[in-house]
């Protein structure tokens, strides 16, 4: 069985799943080099049934996520959907029409789908598929939220779970609550898209002039700037209220834009930032508790782009209740490919399990290619044998070494694919990383790459199962805070990848480290320029080596070094 799955919204692509197998998954935006590319994921298929050797009458059968009003006029007309991406993205300025655009953009969205906006949707995907030889194949669209919690709940490592996805909306949706047992999933809860977390913090993304969809990590990491508000005193805590398992919004989403700009008028954005954060982990922490309470369960599997937020996923991992904390590893829509996937597949085979052991589930390039595009740009390279002692002792140096092995990750983290290496104890290569060769501003936090053993050792709450793919905060102790000054918020907390032996080369590196330094841990940063794709290719990684500055570049069994 050979499914194909595809989202063409925000951050499209494609996704590969073989029985009970992922076998490849990636986004658009790696290939065309457009940060969250929107247009339908043709370069994507293409390399899911490249990498596999495919024909395109292999696959049996291709699941699509979302048909709701708003997707299915987006696919008539893309036009649309590029105007708001250029809006979004600021490559224009808001004129009046565009600004009308975007507030009608949260209206539209709010209706669901029928079997006409299915109809309607699958004759412009058909339209778009006949390319790659796919518009015959049998098609199936998938909701929205259930391709989220598809993808928490069968990748998760539970047997029975509560499945939660947050998200900002999608057909008709945006929120819900399934309970994941025995290999089936069922959804005991349904929050509708008027009532939204996830529009709640774009919001206050766009009002403090950062770009929503994109720039919500750094709201969260403002509110660490900001002095306490406490809750009786936050306006924004009164925007929603919970009420056992439903959620209910004292404004639309239009109406709660304009009141939130009320607010802001009279606060620091800093402020701003931690009124918002704090409500949001109030709601959610309170929503999950009375859901858990009600079904008994012990366990939680995250999905959505609500769930990127590292600060409330970690007093949900924490809570009382709970004995262990799921979040997949692509929360955010550019996940939604995979999560269709995998529930076609799961509907006609009934398996009850698609493990993902790691996100290296993109493309990979041969030795052969990667010093062809050396030679290209005239890098001159060595093919030393004890690569990773040698990219060690630079980083141990205080040098900055740009890291490309295997295949490239699925999702906005760097996981030993794609990273940008440097020591994890000097604020001064932090700030130079941020400043100088990231291009962003000073206070945005790294993020460790630290061995299961050293993690164990280094965190407060090392609660769980060990975190592989940076979806979860942790608070450092006290006595580890030096050791990992450039790698931890003001407020103490991280979000490492926590690394037993995948990748091997990159355990291989933080073993090195922990001889050289005393301990194995790394700044891990995603491999591109702010505001850019991840690079993908050799091509990529050789340009980027180009344009920013670094010590040395590992790719492939090659090592490049400045002159």
């Amino acid at each position: 069985m050979i499914v194909l799955g595809i989202w063409d919204g925000h951050d499209s692509g494609a996704a590969l799943v073989c029985d009970n197998e992922i076998r490849f998954a990636t986004n658009e935006e790696r290939l065309t080099r457009r940060k969250l590319e929107v247009s339908f994921p043709q370069r994507s298929i293409q390399a899911a049934l490249d990498h596999e050797r495919l024909p395109a009458n292999a696959v049996d059968a291709i699941a699509v996520s979302t048909s709701d009003l708003s997707k299915t006029l987006h696919r008539f007309f893309p036009g649309f959907k590029e105007q708001y991406y250029q809006l979004r993205r600021r490559q224009k300025l808001p004129t009046g029409v565009r600004r009308f655009q975007k507030l009608n953009k949260y209206w539209l969205t709010e209706f669901g789908g029928s079997w006409l906006t299915r109809s309607l949707s699958e004759l412009a995907i058909r339209r778009w598929l006949r390319t790659a030889g796919l518009s015959r194949h049998p098609l199936r669209f998938v909701d929205h939220h259930l391709c989220h919690a598809a993808a928490a709940a069968f990748t998760s490592p539970f047997d029975r779970c509560l499945v939660v996805t947050l998200d900002g909306l999608g057909d008709g949706l945006s929120a819900s609550l399934s309970i994941f047992a025995a290999g089936r999933l069922r959804r005991i809860a349904a929050i509708p898209a008027r009532t939204s977390f996830g529009i709640f913090f774009e919001h206050v993304t766009n009002l403090m002039n950062m770009r929503e969809l994109e720039d919500e990590g750094k709201v969260m990491a403002l509110a660490d700037y900001a002095s306490p508000v406490p809750d009786d005193e936050n306006p924004l805590v009164r925007f929603f209220a919970i009420d056992g398992l439903a959620i209910r919004a004292r404004f639309g989403s239009l109406a709660m834009h304009r009141e939130l700009a009320r607010v802001l008028y009279r606060v620091p954005f800093e402020q701003f930032a931690f009124m918002a954060q704090r409500a949001l982990e109030k709601w959610v922490v309170e929503w999950v508790a009375n859901a858990l309470q009600r079904t008994g369960e012990r366990n939680v599997a995250l999905a959505g782009g609500v769930a990127s937020n590292i600060k409330v996923n970690r007093l949900l991992r924490n809570m009382d209740a709970v004995d262990d904390c799921w979040v997949f590893p692509h929360m955010g829509d550019g996940g939604l490919a995979l999560g269709a996937a995998i529930w076609e597949t799961h509907t006609r085979t009934q398996f009850p399990r698609f493990a993902l052991e790691s996100a290296q589930l993109g493309q990979n390039f041969r030795d052969d290619e990667i010093e062809c595009a050396l030679r290209t740009a005239q890098l001159p390279f060595s093919t030393p044998p004890d690569l990773a002692a040698r990219a060690a002792a630079a980083i141990a140096a205080g040098g900055i070494v740009f890291w490309f092995q295997g295949r490239s990750e699925l999702g906005p983290r760097a996981l030993g694919g794609r990273s940008i290496l440097a020591r994890p104890d000097s604020p001064a290569i932090k700030d130079a990383l941020n400043l100088k060769l990231k291009k962003r501003v000073r206070r945005q936090p790294f993020c460790p790459s630290i061995l299961e053993a050293d993690a164990q050792e280094a965190f407060e709450d090392a609660k769980g199962r060990p975190n592989r793919f940076m979806t979860m905060g942790y608070m450092v102790k006290p006595e580890w805070r030096d050791r990992l000054a450039g790698v931890i918020n003001i407020d103490g907390s991280c979000r490492p990848q926590i690394v037993d032996r995948e990748p091997p080369l990159f355990a291989e590196l933080l073993q090195e480290m922990k001889r050289r330094t005393g301990v194995g841990a790394l700044l891990n940063t995603s491999f591109n320029r702010h505001g850019e794709p991840m690079v993908n290719s050799p091509a990529d990684a050789v340009r980027a080596f180009a344009e920013m500055e670094a010590d040395a570049l590992v790719i492939g069994r090659c090592l490049v070094t400045r002159r």
